[in-house]
């Protein structure tokens, strides 16, 4: 089956792509058109799971074994770490990601504390190692290798953590890591390893490419999901009458809920509160809509910040690093009334 020709490509091999979110309905993005971030060529799927390394009880379990287990769901956002990408000026390096690199389903497996509680990882594991099937050639490396992300034993044996096999009550597309992928809640999506092959408990932190030279910030791991509000509703550069109209749009943060979203169209000199709708879940993102009436013709924008309930604010001035992440910078939508 091929790919939904409403994904916006950004790059096909390997593919990437996000999510349209013009066409976002509610707070489940359909699978066809969930963002997709890979960093090599799909592989062949993985026919088992090995659990090794530090543990008391090495494991091998096929895919039927895996789905033998008690399961749960959980409606999870997941966002790439280099959402808003694009809008950096002067551009950092990576994929050009503009707002849609984010969607949020409903996937389904078995705690990865389960699988933890069957191999008995050792006292002397510090982290667990995630690694892919997918491999390839970076170009800052030189040699073939696996996408490998690791975890804190304290995180990896966290309730909400899930070794996923569904999306949206279907089985997990191939672009999404079919058979099995990792759901961490919370963090960028590079945590969320796809095509999982491997769990390895280790005695030292990992340093391998995608953990200490990607998806770090002046050297520090990338924290929680920043919180984010997206307008998605007027369009940017829509034509609307002069009368009353209601925006709408999305917010959504790691860790934490959001507490509030703001939205100003007088560039930030003044805000008006949103009204958020009620969350499906402690991680999923939710609606939020703002009626605004112009009081004349001409150009709207329309800013929207969303502030967490941690107290982090949404900041208006671009975040800057070397690769470009957690860029969560408020995007005005630019209308014209009348």
């Amino acid at each position: 089956m091929g790919r939904d020709p409403r994904l916006v490509v950004v790059s096909r091999d390997p593919f990437n792509a996000e999510t349209p979110l013009d066409e976002q309905i509610g707070v489940i993005t359909p699978n066809p058109l969930h963002y997709v971030r890979s960093h090599f060529a799909d592989p062949e799927p993985p026919d088992s799971l090995v659990v090794d390394g530090a543990v008391a009880s090495p494991l091998r379990l096929t895919m039927e074994d895996v789905r033998a287990l008690p399961s749960r769901s959980a409606i999870v956002t997941l966002e790439c770490a280099g959402n808003g990408r694009a809008f950096l000026d002067p551009p950092a390096p990576g994929e050009p990601w503009r707002l849609g690199a984010v969607g949020t389903a409903e996937w389904t497996g078995v705690p990865l504390r389960t699988i933890l509680g069957m191999a008995r990882p050792e006292p002397r594991a510090v982290e667990l190692l995630f690694r892919g099937a997918d491999e390839g050639v970076p170009t800052d490396v030189g040699q073939r290798i696996a996408f490998e992300r690791s975890l804190s034993t304290e995180r990896a044996w966290s309730d909400d953590v899930l070794l996923a096999y569904a999306m949206n009550g279907e089985p997990l597309p191939p672009d999404h890591g079919a058979p099995l992928r990792l759901v961490v809640p919370g963090a960028y999506g590079m945590a969320s390893v796809k095509w999982l092959v491997r769990i390895t408990a280790v005695e030292e932190p990992f340093r391998g490419f995608y953990q200490a030279d990607r998806y770090v910030v002046h050297g520090a791991q990338l924290g929680p999901i920043a919180p984010r509000a997206i307008v998605t509703s007027p369009r940017d550069g829509a034509t609307l009458p002069m009368r009353a109209f209601v925006a709408r749009g999305y917010c959504w943060s790691g860790g934490v809920p959001i507490a509030r979203v703001d939205v100003s169209t007088d560039g930030g000199s003044s805000w008006e509160t949103a009204r958020i709708a009620e969350g499906l879940s402690a991680y999923a993102w939710r609606t939020w809509e703002l009626r605004l009436e112009p009081r004349r013709a001409g150009e709207m924008s329309i800013l929207a910040r969303a502030i967490d309930a941690g107290g982090r604010l949404q900041p208006l001035e671009q975040r800057r690093n070397d690769l470009g992440y957690a860029n969560n910078a408020a995007r005005p939508v630019r209308v014209r009334i009348g």
